[in-house]
């Protein structure tokens, strides 16, 4: 099955958030607004949400029903405990904690007049420590090929095509489903890159996200996309959009549910951000120069290739090191 998040659907419900304190609930409504005027992502709005309601209905429980302007220390001690016994992740907790922080903020800058004493505490009181709760998944070239091989045997032609565009392109999940089938005509091919035809959205701050032109690699993606184009065909798909599910282009939902199939089919946790590793391993490995690998991924720093890319340092060893000693490298100038 594929790699899942525990999200305690049981903490809210629309009978407890009926009974939450008329005032918290407008304040929740305004920061809500606030958030929609300036501007932030709806992924980021969402988020706020979920946090903000899983606060309230635990507050209106087993914290009095406190007014937020009130929220004291010991409350956030209180909640963070809460979320600690509900075997929460550490990165979750600090989610959760980083709405209330939000809200908290907007309270300062916008409500200030209003509530003249209040402050941000949230973070008066450290969250749990990061700690290692899941196995990260590492795929060297051989399995993702057997992968693909895999979802071919079993006919999930567009599962296959999706699966190669997030290994060879490094994408993100969310960014796989905005790819269009101009995006791979070839026109688009420049020194063996399909580049998108307009720029995608990716992750950023803002509804907009942030636009790049997103970069595959012909050789290795082409064949999985030549097959689920025949496909596209044999069905009567017409849809702009690469991948469709009822010729509308593919939700989270559906990706998630890929990753399932992929796990079940080959007994992995499989889930595709592995996959932005694997293709940045992959550049490192060929000796992509750094500054052509974090154009190519769209990295705003270099340090992002050090975050993505599971390349052990002694890996490298054979390229500078033999049997007689240090190799004589020649400098080459690297051209962006």
């Amino acid at each position: 099955m594929g790699r899942s998040t525990v999200y305690n659907k049981n903490l809210t419900s629309d009978e407890k958030w009926n009974k939450v304190l008329e005032n918290n609930k407008v304040l929740f409504d305004e920061f809500i607004e606030y958030c929609k005027s300036s501007d932030r992502s709806k992924e980021t709005i969402k988020v706020y949400i979920n946090g903000l309601k899983i606060y309230f209905c635990w507050n209106l429980e087993l914290n009095k029903n406190k007014f937020f302007i009130d929220l004291t220390i010991k409350d956030i001690i209180k909640y963070q405990n809460f979320l600690n016994d509900k075997d929460l992740s550490p990165s979750r907790i600090r989610l959760l904690k980083s709405s209330l922080s939000s809200l908290s903020n907007y309270i300062e800058l916008v409500e200030s007049d209003t509530y003249k004493d209040f402050r941000n505490i949230i973070n008066k009181v450290p969250a749990p420590a990061m700690v290692k709760v899941r196995e990260k998944l590492i795929l060297d070239s051989d399995q993702v090929y057997n992968i693909l091989n895999l979802l071919i045997d079993n006919h999930m032609i567009q599962q296959a095509a999706c699966f190669a565009l997030s290994a060879f392109s490094g994408s993100r999940k969310s960014e796989l489903s905005r790819f269009r089938i101009i995006d791979f005509k070839e026109k688009n091919v420049k020194n063996g890159l399909y580049c998108s035809d307009n720029k995608i959205k990716t992750k950023g701050r803002g509804n907009r996200g942030k636009l790049l032109t997103k970069y595959t690699i012909k050789k290795e993606f082409k064949p999985y996309l030549d097959l689920w184009l025949k496909e596209r065909e044999k069905l009567n798909i017409s849809s702009e959009w690469l991948f469709v599910k009822n010729n509308q282009p593919v939700k989270l939902s559906t990706l998630n549910y890929w990753a399932e199939q992929i796990s079940n089919i080959t007994g992995i946790n499989f889930y595709f951000h592995s996959m932005r590793h694997f293709f940045t391993t992959s550049l490192c490995k060929n000796n992509i120069p750094a500054e052509i690998i974090k154009t190519i991924i769209g990295w705003e720093n270099l340090e992002m290739i050090n975050i993505y890319s599971d390349l052990k340092t002694e890996d490298q060893f054979g390229d500078y090191f033999s049997e007689d000693g240090i190799k004589y490298i020649e400098k080459k100038t690297s051209i962006i």
